[in-house]
């Protein structure tokens, strides 16, 4: 049997479910995931396919931020909920979901840093064994 995670917004006007098994969380610093998140995106990469919405409502919106990438979120509380490249062949069968929806425990911890280059300039990051990469 594989791996069940649950997550949901701050509302819970969207919930869902991932099989598992997730990938360590990635710390994604850019400038617009900042703007997004409000601070780094700290997200677990899943197959699309093992991404279950249950219950949204008609909540969960989708907002184009690139020409290769959609953001997902609750259209109730706002809470920053996904990440999908959808334009982009080699990645569109994957979805990055926000590691701070998912229900506790996860088992999780972080495995990378990423855009460190787009680091926002009022945080250092401690020494907690990730990779680390100035783009991605």
């Amino acid at each position: 049997m594989s791996e069940m995670h649950r997550g949901q917004c701050l509302c819970g006007a969207v919930k869902f479910d991932v099989a598992g098994p997730l990938k360590d969380v990635s710390a994604c610093h850019c400038g617009q995931c900042r703007q997004w998140s409000g601070h780094y995106w700290a997200s677990v990469n899943s197959a699309l396919d093992d991404l279950e919405i249950l219950d949204a409502e008609d909540s969960l919106r989708w907002y184009r931020a690139s020409d290769f990438a959609r953001r997902g979120f609750c259209g109730v509380c706002g809470s920053s909920l996904f990440w999908h490249a959808d334009g982009l062949d080699e990645h569109k069968d994957r979805i990055a979901i926000a590691a701070g929806a998912l229900e506790r425990p996860t088992g999780l911890k972080t495995g990378e840093h990423i855009f460190l280059e787009s680091q926002g300039d009022y945080y250092e990051l401690p020494e907690d064994g990730a990779t680390r990469f100035d783009t991605d």
